[in-house]
């Protein structure tokens, strides 16, 4: 069987391939998912399963295919270090830029760097350094100290400066001797309560593809792949801003076996953002590396308690202690698919909480005054969930409304007249990196996946 294009979701605990026709009438073919295998050292095994799985499905023999393009999370994604002047500004405005672009964040540092942090560093093993810092003609010399202490660790990593344009020839001059590739890019947080995340953003995007092969068996897939590889949730956010395009203001819930992320795109209430204190991007990400159904099911199961989940189950607690012993990645009974959903609307309402902003009372000699901070999600029209947990489950949507009740009047959450669409065909990750060569098509899939007229 010939198709048009195979797009790869090597996702922490599950591979999954998505067949498309894009010539003449896009459409969805199918797909086929195996256990992602990062610990047997080669994650090609699992992406060949998917593909027989995808065979299979599709009642074929063979497939061959014009294009294959993928996106990866495995073996923990893109390990990355961030560092600014002040936390509220550039070090915010460069942790946003590269949240958005898909990175694990794994150390964010204010000021200048200490000898603590460095040691950090060395333990961390970064994939890449964001370096920020001033705001254009502003203050110049952190960044630049910043800058020689990081020259000197000789990491061999690519290093990405998005601070003040003035420091721009002297950050090249400092990392001019040392063996880290540099990218100049234009500054994140240019003017006090302006952020410019996206020139960073496609940079981190770029680099991730450059140095994909990192992970067990990635070189193969590499070999196999003739276009874009991006971090999986990137790809989420590309078909979430393309969904804006179409729909308006709008947030998707991706709920992982190893994390849960939260991408939302608006740019909130005119009457919020009168009384915001920091300025927040219109395209925003956040994700929560400890609520995950699976890698991460024990911290959910502390976060709520087992009493509680055997109550909500209806179940004896030696019956979930079971299900909890022999959990695995892709649920099948039914008793399981109940567990997962427990887990999976505990996750949903800690990260969309910890995502969204909050009204503040503040205290001054003229009194108190209503004031707002973080991402305000009140003049969001949809809710979109995808990932294996919210596209699979049968209470995926009760899951998603439970979020908007646990509105406390204070939280900047929307409001119950957004709707919930589903990504039933669970390919929003796949359609993100198809968007950067084929849009029109793209924006039709979204379409048929969330059905939509």
């Amino acid at each position: 069987m010939k198709i048009d294009i195979l797009v790869a979701e090597i996702g922490s605990t599950t591979t999954v391939v998505n067949g498309f026709m894009i010539h003449e009438d896009a459409r969805f073919l199918g797909f086929g998912q195996s256990p992602t295998t990062v610990e047997e050292g080669d994650v090609n095994i699992g992406l060949t399963n998917a593909i027989l799985d995808l065979q299979s499905n599709l009642g074929v023999e063979y497939i061959e295919y014009n294009d294959f393009i993928a996106t990866s999370s495995a073996a923990g994604g893109l390990k990355m270090t961030v560092h600014g002047l002040v936390y509220d500004m550039t070090v915010r405005a460069a942790k946003e830029a590269a949240l958005g672009a898909g990175a694990n964040i794994h150390l964010v540092t204010a000021g200048r760097l200490r000898r603590t942090d460095l040691e950090k560093i060395k333990e961390i093993k970064p994939n890449i350094m964001l370096l920020a810092g001033g705001v254009d003609y502003g203050e110049r010399d952190t960044a630049i100290y910043n800058a020689e202490l990081i020259a000197g660790l000789h990491l061999n990593i690519p290093i990405i400066y998005a601070g003040n344009i003035q420091n721009q020839d002297e950050i090249k001059l400092i990392f001019q001797q040392s063996n880290c590739k540099l990218y100049i890019v234009e500054n994140v947080y240019p003017k006090i309560d302006q952020l410019n995340v996206e020139p960073t953003r496609k940079v981190i995007q770029d680099v991730f593809e450059e140095h994909i092969t990192n992970a067990p068996g990635m070189g193969k897939v590499r070999e196999m792949v003739n276009g874009n590889i991006i971090p999986t949730p990137a790809g989420v956010m590309e078909a979430t801003k393309v969904l804006y395009e179409i729909l308006g203001d709008i947030v998707s819930i991706d709920v992982g076996g190893a994390t849960t992320d939260i991408h939302s795109v608006t740019e909130g209430n005119e009457e919020i953002s009168r009384i915001m204190i920091s300025p927040e991007p219109i395209a925003k990400r956040t994700v929560e590396g400890d609520l995950g159904v699976y890698v991460n099911a024990q911290n959910l199961i502390e976060l709520t308690t087992k009493k509680e989940l055997a109550q909500k189950m209806d179940i004896f607690i030696e019956k979930l202690e079971e299900l909890i012993k022999n959990q695995k990645p892709i649920p099948k009974t039914d008793l399981e698919k109940r567990f997962v959903e427990e887990l999976a609307t505990v996750a949903c309402k800690i990260a969309i909480e910890r995502h969204t902003g909050t009204l503040i009372d503040l205290f001054s000699t003229s009194g108190k005054k209503r004031m707002a901070q973080g991402k305000d999600l009140t003049a969001v029209k949809y809710i979109v969930g995808t990932g294996g947990a919210l596209t699979k489950l049968p209470k995926r949507v009760e899951i998603l409304k439970s979020i908007i009740e646990i509105n406390n009047g204070l939280k900047l959450l929307p409001k119950n007249t957004a709707k919930i669409l589903i990504d039933n065909h669970y390919i929003m990750a796949s359609l993100g990196v198809l968007s950067k060569s084929h849009q029109k098509e793209s924006i039709k899939l979204l379409k048929q996946t969330l059905m939509l007229q």
